[in-house]
């Protein structure tokens, strides 16, 4: 080969290279959802303790919904339900989880029970429990509709 084919066939190479590497997207990084006692903006101040259960568990309902953006749905409850599983929360003093008991297995859509568990391990830690009344036990019902979105009950109210 000749220093000028030669030369001609390396700016071929090099231009085919080249181009193949435009042409190529990007890799996106890899996005993770940020968990909601993270997300807080600086210098915001935390919630006061909750005074009742039931206040508690609306702010756990709330925290649900917040930290599970698009597996979720607000609004009526559509008829019917494609699952409804029920989770026992226990928690520690700071609103970690310590234990997530199944008190119900949906009997279609059963997949929707390891859904919910995944849901209430994003959002926690729910936040400070020590001044309400042992247990620190909540429960929570799902309620799933057909497109595996769900609702907590708590806020159906």
């Amino acid at each position: 080969m000749r220093f000028t084919e030669t030369r001609g066939w390396l700016a071929a190479t090099l231009a085919a290279v080249l181009a193949g590497c435009a042409s190529k997207p990007t890799p996106k990084p890899e996005l993770r959802p940020v968990p909601p006692s993270a997300a807080a903006a600086p210098g915001t101040m935390p919630l006061p303790p909750a005074r009742s259960w039931e206040e508690y568990q609306r702010r756990a309902a709330e925290r649900l919904v917040a930290a599970n953006p698009g597996r979720t749905y607000l609004g009526p409850v559509p008829e019917p339900l494609l699952a409804i599983p029920v989770l026992d929360i226990e928690l520690e003093r700071d609103g970690r989880v310590r234990e997530i008991r199944v008190r119900r297995v949906p009997s279609q859509a059963k997949d929707t029970t390891q859904l919910a568990i995944e849901a209430v391990r994003r959002a926690a830690p729910f936040g400070d429990v020590s001044q309400l009344p042992k247990p620190w036990t909540f429960t929570e019902v799902f309620l799933f509709d057909d497109e595996r979105r769900f609702k907590p009950r708590t806020l159906d109210d």
